[in-house]
């Protein structure tokens, strides 16, 4: 019986790796159908228009994300719904122009990585660039960065605006 016990603990384990560990699987794959032509899983998610709101869960992360015309912001709030902390969490956005593709699609974030404890929900503020786009992808990400290129900071390096576009936290979190 002791064996049989070690052996879920062992499963009970890699599955909260799993969960926890940075990949593109989609906790609710149903949420986000890719569009036809492929890409990667941020990019090929369905596009929102400006006046649409996203409103995912994302391993245990939700985020809920809306484009604030007055100020060219995009503002939300990013909530751990699990019972486990969720560790370096941080969002990007994908801005798209419809009217034509756009080989250098700007990439707001990702913010800074936070550890959010259960329950926990922060805020988050991303400015948006002032070249023109009409369609936007939201998505956050959980665990530790999977970019090895030395960069640091997250998966694109650098922490808040990213490299392609300015972008700084809410006021609130701690």
């Amino acid at each position: 019986m002791k064996h049989y016990l070690a052996i879920l603990t062992m499963i009970a384990f890699a599955l909260i790796a799993g969960i926890t560990g940075c990949s593109t699987d989609e906790e609710n794959p149903s949420t986000e159908n890719p569009v036809a032509g492929g890409g990667s899983d941020e990019e090929s998610a369905n596009q929102l228009t400006l006046a649409e709101t996203y409103d995912h869960t994302r391993k245990g992360a939700r985020l809920i994300m809306a484009y604030d015309e007055a100020t060219n912001t995009f503002k939300g709030t990013v909530e751990n719904t699990t019972n486990a902390v969720l560790q370096q969490v941080r969002v990007e956005i994908h801005l798209f122009n419809s009217q034509g593709a756009n080989p250098t699609d700007p990439e707001l974030g990702p913010t800074t990585p936070r550890d959010l404890a259960p329950g926990e929900k922060i805020p988050i503020e991303l400015v948006a660039i002032d070249e023109p786009f009409d369609m936007w992808v939201a998505h956050p990400e959980v665990g530790p960065s999977s970019g090895g290129s030395g960069e640091g900071g997250g998966e694109h390096g650098g922490e808040g605006g990213g490299e392609h576009g300015g972008g700084a936290e809410g006021a609130g979190g701690g």
